[in-house]
This record gives structure tokens, sequence and C-alpha cells, in this order.
């Protein structure tokens, strides 16, 4: 079995801060070509911008959603830089950001950068919560054309 490009999954959580420890620590031990994605995925917002209760108009928050995507690319570039400099060493890392759902961007992300292994984090959700919220790790699992390493939080 050859490792030689890893791809990673971060979001600004502690379960993906520990699967990017532990993918970049393999990384490491394969002297692997790292890939990192951030996916930014979509506000939605309501169409109706009436308070349900008293039927009034809510303060305008002075934000566009044009506005709000780059606020969330410059935090996702944000984290991408100190995902780097804390685990990344001498390795190589491509990164890549992504706009829209997380499973799919991550899919795509492992074809483009021809990923030997995916790298994921898991909230550990399970049941009803699991039902609602959905699981993009479980996700990843079931579409991705490369071996997936879940990253369980310790």
């Amino acid at each position: 079995m050859q490792i030689s490009r890893i791809l990673i999954g971060i979001d600004d959580s502690k379960f993906a801060d520990n699967a990017a420890a532990y993918g970049f620590s393999l990384a490491q031990k394969f002297n692997a070509h790292v890939g990192l994605v951030h996916i930014v995925e979509p506000i939605v917002s309501p169409i109706n911008t009436n308070d349900s209760i008293t039927g009034l108009p809510f303060g305008d928050t002075g934000i566009n959603e044009v506005e709000m995507l780059a606020v969330q690319e410059n935090i996702g570039e944000n984290l991408v830089e100190r995902t780097i400099k804390k685990y990344a060493g001498d390795l190589e890392v491509t990164h890549f950001s992504e706009y829209g759902a997380t499973a799919d961007g991550i899919l795509h992300c492992s074809k483009e950068f021809k990923a030997d292994l995916i790298v994921v984090g898991t909230h550990s959700r399970s049941g009803f919560d699991r039902l609602l919220m959905g699981s993009v790790a479980e996700s990843v699992v079931r579409h991705a054309e490369v071996p997936v390493l879940v990253v369980p939080f310790q």
C-alpha cells in the first residue's frame, strides 16, 4: 500500500482539529503530500424577514449575502493557515476552499487532488441527532473512491 497523497477535511471544530493532527501525523510517517480542504457552506436566510411573533421586520444587519460569503471565506483561509502552521512542519501542503455541501466538496477535492486517503473527523452523533443533522463523515465514507479514515474525538 502506497500512501503519497492524504486529503484532510477541516472546519473550525475540535473534532476536525483532532483529525488534522492525526492526518498530519500519518503524512509525516509516509512523507505524504497533504491536501487540506475547508468547505464554505451556503448560509440559509429567511425570505420573510418579519418576526413571526410581532409581525415587525427584523432590524437590518447591514451585511448582505456577498459580504457574508467573503467573511466566511476569510475565516476559512485563516483556519487553513493556522492548521498548516500548527501541524505541517516541512510537509508539502496544497489547500482547497470549496463552496457548497461539505461531503460533496471533500469528495470533489479528493478527486482533484488524486488522494490516496481521506481523513475526516467525526462528531460521534448517533440516533435521532444523526437522523436530523446527517453525517458528513458517513456520506464521505459511502461515496469515496479511496479509503477514508474517520477519526473519532478522544
